[in-house]
């Protein structure tokens, strides 16, 4: 009888200690899940109306099949020479990030800045005054009606987000060339005097671990050799050595990443979003880089400048939808061959005539 009473008194005791762990397994759960939320409500967040983004009507089921597995998101960096002004200004940076969820990788692809598309409502123009004119929605609309894709999200980040990801990480390691080293100079004035930086130029050629303003200003770099084909390779060189210089990273530097950066950032995506996309980008490869259109010339025009012209953008879509999607298959849609030709029309540039 007394061994009973024992037993009850032990397992009641044991009991008592479950209740006690499982109450610090919810407390620290709760803790965890505050501590989430409270930082990615440093980011803005946008709930972007669908009804104001367009995506082609006239995709082709076998399109949508092919893109099925992929998470294509729209990235804009903007030169709006002051920080924290996200909702409207030129997109200095426009790229694709696409996910291939079976995979498990990333692709990146520019879309070159002053690229002639129609920007909406049938004007053509430099396609980063999408972002101008219409803030995000417009410039997913450019972007889904002249590529055909079906991008729904977005990251737009001011250069002074960068900035800071860079000098946290403790900068990241990049090639330069004489040239770059020399017209970095000018950049790097206006960014230090923009950021109160003083950060010093690279003294010629060679390998460098970059700080923020070095490696912001080598990313905006827009003349020498290459010219904007150049400069969007430097972005996507900057962007993926941050990627896989924050995979590397501890949580403390993770932490101060956050707190320094997400206040420059504005998002279509909610929270729970971000947590899955965060745990995509940490876990997947980075793998290939491109810039789009692929066969291009350049041409001056009186009124919108210098503009790079695809040649023809029905050609380029479909080498587009095979780096990004592996679609060996892929149709150009009504819309797209319209847009196309009407490039054509305006420009008198077909395919063939680009390099």
């Amino acid at each position: 009888m007394k061994k009973n009473v024992h037993t009850a008194g032990k397992s009641r005791k044991q009991k008592k200690i479950m209740l006690l762990i499982l109450e610090f397994v919810i407390i620290l759960l709760l803790a965890i899940a505050l501590f989430i939320t409270t930082k990615l409500s440093k980011i803005e967040k946008n709930k972007l109306d669908m009804n104001d983004v367009s995506i082609n009507d006239d995709l082709s089921d076998e399109t949508k099949e092919a893109m099925a597995h992929y998470k294509t998101i729209a990235l804009f960096g903007l030169d709006n020479r002051s920080n924290g002004s996200l909702s409207k200004g030129n997109s200095d940076v426009i790229m694709l990030a696409n996910i291939d969820t079976k995979q498990h990788t990333i692709n990146l692809v520019s879309v070159y800045r002053d690229s002639y598309l129609d920007t909406g409502n049938g004007t053509y123009q430099k396609c980063n005054a999408a972002y101008a004119k219409g803030g995000p929605e417009q410039a997913l609309s450019m972007l889904n009606t002249n590529l055909d894709l079906a991008i729904t999200d977005y990251v737009t980040v001011d250069f002074n987000a960068i900035i800071e990801c860079v000098d946290l990480l403790g900068g990241v390691d990049i090639t330069i060339t004489d040239d770059e080293a020399s017209l970095m100079i000018g950049y790097m004035k206006e960014l230090n005097e923009l950021t109160g930086h003083n950060s010093t130029p690279p003294a010629s050629g060679g390998t460098y671990t970059l700080d923020g303003v070095q490696a912001c200003a080598y990313a905006r770099i827009r003349y020498g050799g290459g010219d904007d084909y150049r400069r969007t390779e430097r972005q996507r060189t900057v962007l993926t050595a941050m990627m896989q210089k924050a995979q590397k990273s501890n949580i403390l530097t993770l932490n101060k990443l956050i707190n320094a950066a997400f206040g420059d950032i504005q998002t279509s995506f909610s929270n729970t979003d971000l947590l899955a996309l965060a745990t995509k980008v940490f876990s997947y490869d980075i793998g290939d880089t491109t810039g789009f259109p692929y066969e291009k010339t350049t041409h001056k025009y009186d009124k919108i400048g210098d503009v790079v012209i695809p040649c023809d953008l029905a050609s380029n879509v479909t080498q587009l939808h095979q780096f990004l999607f592996n679609d060996e298959n892929y149709t150009p849609s009504a819309t797209v061959l319209s847009n196309s030709q009407q490039i054509i029309s305006n420009t008198g540039y077909k395919q063939g005539d680009g390099h």
